[in-house]
């Protein structure tokens, strides 16, 4: 594995893992972080023997925020300039499953990049919250959006503009978490997850993620014609040939993801 200044990369299996990994100021997000952490997705992506990622934070946080003293002196020009958005575009380019385990805070950009993940899965005293409106300034990796969508526009205005923190278990009541954990298990129940999910046939999960993002973006007849174009193509996979044979012959696939 590459080398990296502020994540750690390990691989389990075919499960990619990826730690955020500035303990000491609860993993802030500057630049140079989130460059790492989209390298080492778009590695994952390309790297056939990973079938899914992890991603979590190193210490008492998942990620409390961006790294304020880095942006404090920032202006328009330069921002525009320096386009760092393009970089949290790709996030949402990676194929693979994404699941993200939040303990601690997961605040500002630290809510965006759980945000990115597919499924999440957080501690029972996990906190999350958009606090930019404090600091005279608003999410701009996908905030706005993500959350929009996840909990409709009334709700989402009220964080937003509030700039509160929610708990675990209002996160889960509105969706945007899938389970809850006590911290001591968390990771390795998000880890035993993910081998189950690593063990499906990839295409299909693919696909299905694929289709599912999809049904967020268009219309219900849009997003039908696309289902259907995907199921009909993975008659065409390998996997599909072996899952259908093992069900008639009353026995566990052997999936090798083509």
């Amino acid at each position: 594995m590459t080398n990296h200044e502020y994540i750690q990369v390990d691989q389990e299996e075919s499960i990619g893992i990826i730690r955020l990994n500035r303990p000491k100021v609860l993993n802030a997000l500057n630049r140079k972080m989130v460059t790492e952490i989209v390298q080492t997705m778009r590695e994952m992506d390309r790297n056939d023997a990973v079938r899914v990622i992890v991603l979590y934070g190193n210490g008492k946080s998942f990620a409390a925020g961006a790294d304020i003293t880095e942006m404090a002196q920032d202006d328009s020009i330069h921002l525009e300039l320096l386009n760092q958005f393009a970089e949290w575009d790709d996030l949402s380019h990676i194929k693979k499953p994404i699941i993200g385990a939040v303990h601690g805070f997961a605040l500002g950009g630290g809510f965006e990049l759980a945000l990115v993940c597919d499924l999440l899965f957080a501690s029972e005293e996990a906190k999350f919250g958009f606090p930019e409106i404090n600091l005279a300034v608003m999410p701009g990796a996908g905030g706005t959006q993500r959350l929009t969508k996840l909990m409709g526009k009334t709700k989402a205005l009220e964080w937003l503009w509030s700039g509160e923190m929610m708990t675990a278990e209002t996160a889960e009541a509105w969706g945007i978490i899938n389970r809850r954990y006590p911290q001591e298990i968390l990771v390795e129940e998000t880890l035993k997850y993910a081998r189950n999910l690593a063990n499906k046939p990839a295409l299909s999960v693919r696909f299905i993620k694929e289709a599912v993002y999809k049904a967020v973006d268009y219309s219900l007849y849009e997003g039908m014609q696309y289902e259907r174009k995907n199921f009909s193509l993975l008659f065409s996979s390998d996997d599909q040939k072996e899952g259908m044979k093992a069900f008639v012959e009353k026995r566990k696939p052997n999936f090798k993801g083509r």
